[in-house]
């Protein structure tokens, strides 16, 4: 058969099966992530249909996933609600780094992994999903919740923190000097500063240069802008991903808004893809030899992000049970620990166990968080109810 029939056979074939995938999810009730990480499985190396010819396509494709997955995450925030969010929730923002990083860099340790693996795999323990969160938020109609702006100014300081760790990450896996990881670091964080600044002081005309009453325009303008960010980003080691997050952030009001609704069908296919690339990346017969390390990683982060809800809603004032739907909120793990055990398997830095852990970790935590969110409330009601035991006779 033609070469090039051959790769749109197969690209179709991926394409009608990612359709079919997230059209399951939807009726589940799911994120369709761990279902996509699992179509990957089955078309890679070691899967049921392995697929050989659509590499370069689908290997650039997720490059761009990851691009529009944290511009469309950018465009939801304006610097002054980033900047707010920070300075209303920078402790509990730092008892989530702590707590939930620690289970990771414990495993990763434990398994020889070393330093680098330690970083990528705390990583991907640490992070919530964002996307997983306010989709399930929303469908659970808490969007108007007292505990909602605590849960989503932890999701802000989460993504700050991304912003600066991403950088330093790429900078430990491309194996650069003590002090090329200062410089690194020193640029990450120059550019954000400038980014804030100039989007709090100049958005609107950072706005008025990519907006546009055309559509078509308006559409090539975003993307092109959003990809040349990217790639000069990625090419002083800020990461591809930082780059497309502060141009989201620069972009603001009805601008921002429009960009959302034009780039979200394109998002949503290109995130796809990325999910499915990397599980392509990820031998499925690696996984049942970590998969009781993963079992672990998932009761222990599943409790520390419950404590750090808990914690951080307690200090904003709020009752037990929304102190409770804010610890469950926050429990799925998804695009964000993709990416960054990405990172480790691009630069070749880390095990192929580690993927295989990652993966198996994102399954179930994408799967565990939506149903802790869901049962969080009858169960907390059932216990917080239960009478006190007596005090035993003396």
């Amino acid at each position: 058969m033609d070469h090039t029939a051959l790769e749109l056979i197969e690209l179709g074939a991926v394409f009608f099966g990612l359709g079919l995938l997230g059209r399951l999810a939807n009726r589940i009730g799911l994120s369709p992530i761990p279902l996509y990480l699992i179509g990957g499985l089955a078309f890679g190396s070691g899967g049921v249909l392995p697929l050989g010819d659509i590499g370069d396509f689908t290997t650039l494709a997720g490059e761009v996933g990851v691009v529009l997955l944290l511009l469309l995450l950018g465009l939801e925030y304006s610097a002054a609600e980033l900047i707010t969010g920070l300075k209303r929730s920078w402790t509990s923002g730092i008892l989530d780094a702590v707590l939930n990083a620690a289970p990771g860099v414990a495993v990763a340790l434990i398994l020889g992994w070393g330093a680098v693996g330690a970083m990528v795999l705390g990583g991907v323990t640490y992070i919530s999903s964002s996307g997983i969160v306010a989709k399930v938020l929303s469908d659970l109609g808490r969007l108007g919740n007292r505990e909602t702006p605590v849960v989503l100014s932890i999701l802000v300081f989460e993504d700050l923190v991304m912003a600066l760790y991403l950088p330093i990450l790429t900078a430990l896996l491309v194996g650069v000097t003590f002090f090329g990881g200062l410089e690194a670091v020193g640029i990450s964080v120059a550019v954000i500063a400038v980014v804030l600044l100039v989007a709090l002081r100049y958005g609107r005309y950072v706005s008025a240069i990519v907006d546009s009453s055309d559509r078509e325009v308006f559409l090539l303008k975003v993307l092109g802008a959003a990809l040349l960010v990217a790639g000069i980003a990625s090419a002083l080691q800020v990461s591809a991903a930082v780059g497309a997050f502060l141009l989201g952030i620069a972009i603001s009001g009805s601008t921002a808004e429009n960009a959302t609704k034009l780039l979200e069908p394109l998002r949503d296919l290109f995130a796809a893809i990325f999910f499915v690339v990397f599980g392509l990346n990820t031998d499925p017969r690696a996984i049942p030899p970590v998969l009781g390390w993963a079992i672990v990683l998932v009761v222990s982060t599943t409790l520390t992000k419950l404590v750090t809800g808990w914690w951080a809603a307690r200090q904003a004032g709020i009752g037990n049970l929304g102190r409770a739907r804010a610890g469950a909120a926050l429990v799925a793990r998804g695009e964000f620990s993709i990416v960054i055990a990405g990172l480790g398997l691009t630069y070749a830095a880390v095990p192929d166990e580690l993927s295989a852990l990652a993966t198996a970790y994102v399954l179930l935590m994408a799967v565990v968080g939506p149903i802790a969110a869901r049962v969080i409330e009858p169960v907390a009601r059932t216990v917080l109810r239960r009478p006190a035991a007596a005090p035993a006779p003396t």
